[in-house]
């Protein structure tokens, strides 16, 4: 009887078992070889096909990133180039003024205690800041800033805290150049020494000095004893700096305003301040506060104080003569310029003065004699065309007496001194410090815009560089005093 088939493998031969399972090999061979080349074309597809996809997704999350472009990295330098200068602030020997009291809270100064109606006070953001403060504040201000890095590497710019305003002061009077130029020569050793400085020569660096810059150019000055030379020197001459009234012959130089009064803690603090100087009572025409130059006849301060006092229905002043403490109260230098639509503002022992800023935050449209005082300086902050925000009045015509300046300012129309006004009070947020204990959320203040253009100097460079053979925009010409290769 035949068998099953089971029984005819049973009893088959082993040649005939082994052909069998040869016969059954090259389908498993076949379905190993299509899935293998099914799981290539998957990861070609994927890392080929796709790539456009991934490099979208990679440029996303950079984009993402809020500090891309905006990384500061801050040198830890020794205490000798900054703290330690303010606590040696008590004067000594008449050589350096008390300066505790300004250089306290921050750099803000002592809080303010108004006698009158509580408004320019401490809690409110008032404080008795000196002109010449701003090394202390922008430092601390600094401290605050949302894009710090630790990775020099990957830093947009590289600030240097150095305090060369205080340094000016403290060794200004009865003390020979060389004690002048110490720290300068220190700190810039020290900086040379730091692979930070070596990867661009230190043209990505920056530093803050609070005064002018004659201040710290000694050797271009008519005094040869006026200053030190830090801006002139090896190391000082290759970083950009921030500076209160620039020499506008020097490319890096790049001016901020002048520390004011007011440093506001919150967005809401500016806002309420705009609305109380928008609705502020003007009463005066015009308003001048300073001291007259009675040394210096060129100065047409005189013929500012002279022409107020003959209009007695429309200029009001304060004043500052020697040994008057007007000046140095705050309050009453607010409480004027808030009552007068038009402040003067001639140059005083420079061509820029901190009462500019005082009186535009104050809602006051500034009048200028000198296209230096602000027209040819922060070019930052204020707006190009300047009859948006400002009148101004030839210096040689009031020198010579044949111009008056209450007809020039009467003779605008009042539309056009409410619109000029409303551009003033917009101006305010970017005129002020924020105070550096705390930060705004969306209102941009002088820092901010600072740090924006000093990033965008040390990117346009860059850019500069990485264009071959353009000798006319050669790497970190535009940071550079006519630095050259």
């Amino acid at each position: 009887m035949p068998q099953s088939g089971d029984g005819l493998m049973k009893g088959a031969s082993a040649e005939q078992k082994t052909a069998a399972s040869a016969s059954a090999v090259p389908p498993l061979r076949l379905i190993v070889v299509l899935v293998l080349v099914v799981w290539i074309s998957v990861l070609y597809y994927l890392t080929v096909m796709a790539d456009g996809g991934a490099a979208q997704l990679v440029a996303a999350g950079r984009s993402a990133d809020p500090c891309r472009g905006r990384y500061i990295y801050v040198h830890d330098l020794p205490p000798r180039f900054n703290a330690d200068i303010l606590r040696d602030c008590r004067k000594t020997n008449d050589h350096w003024p008390d300066m505790c009291d300004f250089v306290s809270n921050a750099g803000l100064g002592r809080p303010l205690a108004d006698p009158l109606d509580s408004v320019f006070t401490g809690e409110n953001g008032w404080y008795g800041t000196h002109q010449f403060a701003l090394d202390a504040i922008f430092h601390n201000r600094m401290k605050q800033y949302e894009c710090l890095t630790n990775h020099s590497a990957v830093a947009d710019a590289v600030f240097v805290p150095f305090y060369a305003g205080f340094d000016f002061v403290r060794y200004h009077w009865g003390y020979e150049n060389a004690t002048r130029d110490a720290a300068s020569v220190d700190l810039a050793q020290w900086l040379m020494r730091q692979p930070e400085w070596k990867r661009a020569g230190g043209r990505d660096h920056f530093l803050v000095a609070g005064r002018t810059a004659w201040d710290f150019r000694r050797s271009n000055n008519v005094s040869p004893n006026w200053g030190t030379d830090l801006l002139v020197m090896p190391g000082g001459r290759e970083m950009s700096v921030l500076l209160l009234e620039c020499s506008l012959v020097h490319e890096r130089e790049y001016s901020v305003p002048y520390p004011t009064y007011f440093h506001p803690r919150s967005d809401a603090e500016v806002r309420r301040w705009q609305d109380r100087v928008r609705g502020a009572e003007r009463r005066w025409l015009m308003a001048f506060v300073g001291a007259p130059r009675p040394d210096s006849p060129m100065n047409i301060r005189d013929k500012i104080i002279a022409q107020c006092e003959a209009a007695p229905g429309d200029c009001t002043q304060l004043g500052c003569a020697f040994g008057s403490s007007q000046c140095h109260s705050p309050d009453k230098i607010m409480r004027l310029f808030q009552k007068a639509t038009f402040c003067l503002q001639p140059p005083g022992d420079s061509y820029t003065r901190r009462s500019v800023f005082d009186s535009m935050v104050a809602g006051c449209i500034p009048v200028f004699f000198n296209r230096v005082s602000a027209h040819l300086q922060y070019k930052w902050y204020l707006p190009e065309y300047h009859d948006k925000y400002s009148v101004f009045v030839r210096e040689e015509d009031v020198r010579a007496r044949n111009v008056s300046i209450r007809a020039v300012l009467r003779a605008i129309p009042p539309e056009t001194v409410e619109r000029m006004r409303e551009e003033v009070i917009g101006m305010i947020p970017t005129l002020l410090y924020a105070d550096p204990r705390s930060r705004l959320e969306s209102v941009r203040d002088a820092f901010d815009v600072a740090v924006e253009g000093i990033i965008g100097k040390v990117a346009e460079a860059r850019a500069s560089a990485s264009r071959p053979h353009n000798h006319d925009s050669w790497p970190w010409r535009g940071l550079g005093s006519g630095w050259k290769k």
